[in-house]
């Protein structure tokens, strides 16, 4: 029965979306109010209705309904807990009714939360979201119903497949959800901007908030899933541009350049037109990779294998949402003219640098992920673009960028001092200098990238800290006074500090992991020794182990420091019976200096088993300056000046170096 409720709910939600789609557009271009009136409660209406249809779907899973198709294909009683509710979006229909619930619910929150938003503008970023959720609805009941019945229901589930079936897995999905769907809602702003004919400050006031939490989200998603493939995967990496990888890292770049374009729209009303087109172009990058992910054309241990039928569905939407949006685009934009105008050497023209930039990587991603595809269907051959083309073409681009985050903060409004400007960063320059010095003196040629990726880390750290010791006159005022000043200082300048701080850890890590990563493979056999950089594993052996639904081989390593066993660590190859698949789970000891990682493959007590073994330094400071970055971004996203609908305190103005 509750298939059937989750059924009929979506048929609801879908009728409520086309009414909230249609009549408050209409109604705010004839100045109609009760149809203008109708798209808060149908936003919300359309949100608790489809959380009601997950809320089915998810029943069925933690009940082992094996009569929904859904339940059967991707559960089975043998399963824990944990994985049945996760399980739900570890598939494609499952994840599709995610997609939909936080779009619904995105939808309820303009709702909620934009009280302060011009009637007529709220109606049309409300019709906006509920035309994308017609799309999303239609593909889902038309082609990828969660709640068709089997009949009879089989005894057992199929399972789901172990590799999905981590922790990591729990909060991934949803988060990179959340960031993907988030950017909807810039997206809307930006289209019902353009129907109005208007963008200036208040809009990007407006749409900064919606921007900066998806920003969050999806970099809390994208870490998530970096941090899953290091430790579940085995391969020993964090990132391997993979395409689906990729298809979550562009939307994540042009966010970041609309982040940064929307402050100079707010700020000195101007890059009114880029700002839009980004703000299309990054929700157009969300649908791209759903399409990527969902066509069955990528083969990707992160990506749903389905039929052509739901490629061309999401491929004819696709071509629907982001031709009309780009034609609407071509029409209006000319009539948004720019009224703010700045030097080169400026606040504004280094945060158009970083746009710059940004795109620019992003084209460049979007190109290596695209190209192999396209000579695919045009040709049917088979053409590989690996690591060696998005680093030869991604690094060269981030270098310059870096440098600027850095020196943009201290730049004036309209017209700026780069002698000034540098003049504050000289404990950063003296960081760097230091850090080029050391590097040189102890290490070789071989290693000149990567004494440049020391030095931007440095860089980017140590400039964040002078950034906020200017901001609060540490050094030049009082203690007391540079505590007034800390505690005045508005929320998102703290913001802004610290995911600039972060971004220098996390540039740390890939640099210092990358070079200086030790790695060790061979056969042993117990008792055996091996040296792997500054510490060593001594091989025990192996021992069977059953766990809840899978059975395993587990090996066991001691680790030697100085002479004494410091560490004991159980990598594991894992058999599957349902499905039946046997997956490698890799043994991780972390610690910010460096993490010890062992991985047990194939082999017998008589020939010896093979091992991967690796010591990598500092690698956890890459996930911790994602996370410092996303809670950056939370920081300032608590600004009361940065919410929707929430007017500015006036309180007494705290002079800074920099605004």
């Amino acid at each position: 029965m509750a298939g059937e409720l989750g059924h009929i709910a979506l048929i609801l939600a879908l009728m409520v979306a086309l009414v909230q789609g249609i009549l408050p557009l209409v109604g705010a271009a004839r100045r109609i109010q009760p149809w203008i009136a109708l798209a808060p409660s149908a936003a919300f209406g359309q949100a608790l209705l489809v959380a009601f249809a997950f809320g089915c779907l998810m029943y069925g899973h933690i009940t082992s309904d094996f009569s929904i198709v859904n339940v059967a294909e991707n559960s089975n009683t043998l399963k824990p807990m944990l994985y049945k509710v996760t399980g739900l979006w570890g598939n494609h229909e499952g994840s599709l009714l995610l997609w939909i619930l936080i779009l619904s619910l995105f939808g309820a929150a303009v709702a909620l939360f934009g009280n302060n938003l011009p009637a007529t503008l709220k109606a049309r970023v409300l019709s906006i979201q509920a035309l994308i959720g017609v799309g999303f609805l239609a593909f889902i009941l038309f082609t990828s119903n969660p709640f068709l019945r089997v009949l009879p229901p089989p005894l057992e589930g199929r399972g789901l497949n172990p590799l999905l079936q981590d922790p990591g897995l729990a909060f991934h999905p949803p988060f990179l959800y959340l960031g993907y769907v988030g950017f909807s809602v810039a997206f809307a702003f930006a289209v019902a901007a353009l129907i109005e004919g208007r963008v200036d400050p208040a809009w990007a006031r407006w749409v900064r908030p919606w921007t900066l939490a998806a920003w969050c989200f999806l970099t809390i998603g994208i870490a998530l899933g970096s941090w899953w493939a290091y430790y579940e995967l085995g391969w020993g990496g964090w990132w391997f541009w993979d395409p689906v990888e990729n298809a979550s890292f562009m939307p994540w770049l042009a966010g970041t350049a609309l982040l940064h374009s929307a402050i100079v729209v707010e700020k000195r009303d101007t890059l009114k037109s880029w700002t839009v087109l980004l703000a299309i172009l990054t929700f157009s990058l969300s649908l791209l990779g759903t399409f990527l992910v969902r066509s069955g054309v990528l083969n990707s241990v992160h990506a749903f294998a389905t039929d052509p039928t739901r490629g061309v569905f999401i491929l004819i939407f696709l071509g629907i949402v982001v031709g009309g949006s780009l034609a609407l685009y071509a029409f209006r934009a000319p009539a948004l003219q720019a009224v703010g105008v700045f030097a080169p050497l400026s606040r504004e023209g280094a945060l158009v640098l970083n746009n710059l930039l940004f795109a620019v990587a992003a084209a460049a991603v979007l190109l290596g992920t695209l190209y192999p595809l396209a000579v695919d269907a045009i040709s049917g051959a088979k053409v590989s673009v690996g690591p060696q083309y998005f680093n030869t073409v991604f690094v060269p681009l981030m270098v310059p960028l870096l440098a600027a985050v850095v020196v943009g903060p201290m730049l004036a409004w309209k017209r700026g001092d780069l002698g000034a400007a540098l003049q504050r960063l000289l404990p950063a320059m003296a960081a760097v200098i230091v850090i080029l010095l050391v590097g040189l003196w102890l290490l070789d040629g071989k290693t000149m990238l990567a004494l440049l990726g020391l030095a931007l880390g440095i860089w980017l750290a140590v400039g964040a800290a002078c950034e906020w010791a200017l901001r609060v006159k540490l050094f030049a005022a009082s203690p007391a006074e540079s505590f007034r000043r800390a505690r005045g200082l508005p929320r998102a300048a703290w913001g802004m500090t610290v995911a600039h701080f972060g971004v220098g850890l996390l540039v740390l890590g890939i640099t210092v992991s990358s070079t200086w990563q030790v790695e060790v493979q061979r056969v042993i056999k117990p008792g055996d020794t091996v040296a792997v950089g500054p510490v060593s594993y001594r091989f025990t052996g192996v021992s069977p182990v059953k766990g809840p639904n899978y059975t395993a081989l587990q090996g066991r390593f001691e680790v030697i420091r100085n002479g004494e066993v410091t560490e004991v660590m159980t990598p594991a190859q894992r058999r599957y019976q349902q499905p039946p698949m046997e997956t490698t789970e890799a043994a991780i000891h972390p610690s910010p200096a460096a993490d010890l990682y062992a991985v047990l493959g194939e082999g017998d007590a008589e020939r010896g088993w093979a091992v991967r073994l690796y010591w990598k330094p500092m690698v956890s400071w890459i996930w911790l300056g994602a996370l410092i970055m996303a809670c950056g971004g939370f920081l300032s996203l608590s600004d009361r000046r940065h919410r929707v609908g929430a007017p500015a305190r006036r309180t007494a103005a705290v002079p800074a170096a920099a605004e």
